[in-house]
């Protein structure tokens, strides 16, 4: 996995986001303010600050999500990842369950949707249910916007590291809690383990070239659609107030964010504007980054690092790892195991992701770390 990461954040899906990322802001934004010189100052600012820097923003971050995940594919294809499951079993038994739950949870890398509906094939209804509310801590492909933009403005040249530490970091919280589960609202007899071993096979590059372009359409059809939508609403709360078009300080999203931002005060990032970031990520993780670039337009780069140190910066994703993901993983939940294990989930998730960041911040404040 940390060779993926290498490849995804260092060789070779970095500079291929930094390549797109150059052709919107060189040519695709001087393009369209030439195309709408004419046209009015708000229109020209929806779609300008609003379309093509909440969506854009996001979009350049296909080059990471494809390489990504045409790492994951090559992992499955092999066969190597019924193997994990076997060799993680001992480990799982110590949280309650079986090595097969581990294979949801590698699911849960690329989205906790299908990673939630797949517990299905477990055995029993404990091991289904205590599978799925662990699945959320797995850091979806959703979060890896924000990973990279915050990991290329805070720690140049420790990329991949940051970024793996904050896998790992889900990994470890699922553990523990697992072990809280089992010896609290999970208790239960274990079930025998049983699982097919396919041969080892280098995966067909076809068959990895359709996962990836699958999953890659899949993430433009999100841009396309919650994206596309979310940027519209931001951008409109952003410049209408009580008294119609005015400062985005003065703006309906400054008094959302302003009502909000007190409960952050204790984590390092309590400004109005990540706040509603945070909130908006409800939607989909990806419109975190899109909510940014909205509100900060072109200045975004420069203006994060007056409001973040890299100790904050580091709370901040480590809050957006663990907190409740979107609300088509909530759906699921509800769909698959009713609506008090969603509730249940979207409560104790947002509990976690505040205390673990809480104390990320403390303790690095405490020793001195910037």
């Amino acid at each position: 996995m940390y060779l993926i990461f290498k490849l995804t954040f260092s060789w070779v899906g970095t500079p291929l986001q930094q390549l797109l990322s150059n052709l919107i802001s060189n040519y695709l934004v001087p393009s369209f303010e030439k195309l709408l010189s004419s046209s009015s100052p708000w229109f020209k600012s929806l779609i300008i600050d609003g379309i093509i820097s909440g969506v854009g923003s996001v979009i350049v971050f296909l080059p990471i999500i494809l390489t990504l995940f045409l790492g994951i594919s090559f992992l499955e294809d092999s066969g190597y990842m019924s193997r994990s499951a076997f060799i993680m079993d001992r480990l799982m038994r110590k949280m309650g369950l079986s090595g097969k739950a581990f294979i949801p949870m590698i699911v849960g890398f690329g989205c906790s949707v299908p990673a939630i509906m797949s517990t299905r094939t477990l055995e029993s209804e404990k091991d289904r249910k205590m599978t799925a509310l662990l699945v959320p801590f797995m850091s979806c492909n959703a979060r890896l916007p924000v990973y990279a933009l915050f990991t290329s403005l805070f720690f140049k040249g420790k990329e991949t590291a940051v970024v793996f530490s904050l896998y790992l970091l889900g990994i470890l919280v699922a553990f523990i809690i697992g072990i809280i589960f089992k010896n609290t609202i999970f208790k239960k007899e274990e079930d025998p383990f049983i699982i097919e071993l396919p041969e080892y096979k280098m995966p067909e590059f076809k068959n990895l070239l359709l996962h990836t372009i699958e999953k890659g359409k899949g993430f433009l059809k999100k841009a396309g659609t919650i994206i596309f939508a979310a940027s519209v609403i931001v951008w409109f709360l952003s410049n209408l107030g009580p008294y119609g078009f005015t400062n985005i300080e003065e703006s309906f999203l400054a008094y959302i964010g302003k009502g909000i931002a007190p409960i952050f005060i204790p984590l390092g990032f309590a400004s109005w504007q990540n706040a509603v970031a945070l909130l908006t990520g409800l939607m989909a993780k990806e419109i975190i980054v899109g909510t940014l670039a909205v509100i900060y337009g072109s200045s975004l780069t420069t203006v994060l690092n007056v409001y973040f140190t890299p100790l904050s910066a580091y709370a901040f994703l480590v809050f957006i790892l663990l907190y409740t993901p979107c609300i088509s993983v909530v759906a699921t939940m509800k769909k698959e195991y009713g609506n008090r294990t969603a509730a249940f989930s979207v409560i104790y998730q947002l509990c976690t992701a505040y205390f673990i960041s809480l104390l990320f911040f403390n303790v690095g404040k405490l020793l001195g770390i910037g």
